[in-house]
């Protein structure tokens, strides 16, 4: 490829590049340090000074010994390593990293399309907004820059049937089986939607479709068949293969996981989304082009995962950005262009300053104080019940727990059992006995803790404002 071609406008390439730059550190202003976080930490510590996979439970009083199916073991050890080396601002550093990478995968790989019309690409640019609630130290972010390079990779092939990018998809594969192998099915589901969109050649109304050469048949097939192959490449082997579809078929912890909840036309927060639903919709019916039929297989299929969890939602924005740009027409750049990216790049960067104590204040914030967790360790807990959000930094201090985020372990233990005690359903006053707990540590504001305000085998020994612990009477 000739240097000319790759920077098209030098002026204007390198100050979208800075764009991007900025408006991606004006993301970190929502930089979250969530409570799953801590356990990843923890686990990266443990495999690392003990040089051994982790794939039994190591950190719950519950469950420990049980299979662990720890599919992101990768990032685990990348995270702990991250912090040995830079302490609490890992959290900012890795952050910024993968989503800055990724929306610069996202501009490189598709530049053309980008600057053939900026006032449509700032647009689509400030709609990434919907990553904001998932800017946080989590795998997630490392998925998202292995889903855009799998779909740009996946689209060369669409556009030249020569293209040998396709060979670095078992890579991307393994990687992300490893990472975060939640998601890794993804290379091979999108290399069968890939698949599916060349079989028929035809044109109808507004809708087009291209069949593919024999070549392209034959390399779409081989890469989907070797990516299912590339995903036992882990500790775990073939039961990675088959773990997205065990969790999407546990209704019960769909049903109570935040994270999994489906996109809801009455929560009014979940609007974003449905916005860009919309635009992708307008764009396609009032282009003057014919819609691919590749393209609407993909949108198809990211709006089911979109619209079946909230999860998804960044799929839809990264696999869209390889087709909206084909739709929209393009543009002579307006004078003044030059300075409308310079000026809206360093009101990003100072809003990012004027934000920067938030930020430090957020990735320094303690899920519990130290005299909270001081006291739990002076008392030597052996049954602690413990309320969900606090499990992953019991953890990270060193104390057993009874549940933490890892749903997915305690889904066949003591899942129910924990939503059924800290919503007082039916009953719950026998799992309370079934357990014999010696310790609560809970909310000060919670329904549970009236329940042991007036129940004569437990009494409250701690209290500060949000958290109280109750111990078992002698």
């Amino acid at each position: 490829m000739k240097i000319k071609e790759f920077f098209v406008n030098k002026k204007i390439f390198f100050l979208y590049l800075f764009l991007i730059f900025s408006f991606s550190l004006f993301l970190m202003s929502f930089l979250v340090r969530e409570t799953d976080y801590f356990w990843h930490i923890k686990a990266g510590e443990y495999m690392v000074k003990n040089s051994r996979f982790l794939t039994r439970d190591i950190f719950s009083w519950i469950v420990k010994g049980k299979y662990w199916m720890s599919h992101e073991w990768l990032f685990e050890i990348i995270i702990y390593l991250l912090k040995l080396v830079s302490n609490n601002y890992h959290i900012f550093i890795y952050a910024f990293l993968f989503l800055f990478s990724m929306m610069i995968i996202l501009f490189l790989t598709n530049r053309k399309e980008y600057l053939k019309n900026i006032p449509f690409s700032l647009f689509w640019l400030s709609l990434s907004m919907i990553f904001i609630g998932v800017i946080q130290c989590r795998p997630h972010l490392i998925s998202y820059n292995l889903l855009a390079i799998t779909i740009w990779v996946l689209y060369d092939l669409y556009q030249d049937e020569n293209s040998k990018k396709y060979l670095i998809l078992p890579v991307v594969t393994i990687i992300w089986s490893n990472v975060h192998g939640g998601s890794s099915n993804l290379p091979y589901l999108l290399s069968l939607v890939f698949l599916i969109g060349g079989i028929f050649g035809f044109s109808f109304k507004k809708i087009s479709a291209r069949r593919y050469s024999k070549k392209q048949f034959f390399k779409y097939f081989l890469i989907m068949i070797v990516c299912v192959l590339c995903i036992s490449v882990n500790p775990h082997g073939i039961k990675m293969l088959f773990y997205p579809y065990q969790n999407m078929l546990d209704g019960f912890m769909l049903k109570t996981i935040a994270e999994w909840q489906p996109t809801n036309l009455n929560d009014f927060s979940h609007y974003t989304y449905f916005v860009l639903i919309i635009i992708i919709v307008c764009v396609f019916l009032f282009s003057s082009k014919k819609i691919k039929l590749i393209d609407l297989l993909l949108f198809c299929f990211v709006l089911f995962l979109g619209l079946k969890s909230i999860r998804f939602w960044p799929y839809t924005y990264i696999v869209m950005s390889y087709i909206i740009f084909y739709y929209i027409p393009s543009r002579k750049n307006d004078n003044g262009t030059e300075f409308v990216l310079f000026i809206l790049s360093i009101l990003l960067i100072i809003i990012f300053a004027i934000n920067n104590k938030m930020i430090i204040k957020n990735i320094n914030k303690k899920v519990l104080n130290d005299e909270v967790v001081s006291y739990i360790k002076t008392k030597n807990a052996k049954r602690l019940y413990n309320y969900y959000d606090y499990g992953g930094y019991l953890i990270y201090c060193n104390i057993s727990v009874f549940i933490d985020g890892r749903a997915d372990l305690y889904s066949n233990y003591n899942y129910k059992d924990y939503y059924k005690i800290s919503s007082l359903a039916y009953g719950y006053e026998k799992i309370i006995k079934k357990y014999d707990f010696d310790y609560f540590i809970i909310p000060k504001d919670i329904g549970l803790a009236t329940y042991l305000d007036n129940n004569d085998s437990y009494s409250l020994v701690f209290s500060d404002k949000k958290v109280v612990i109750y111990e078992m009477k002698k």
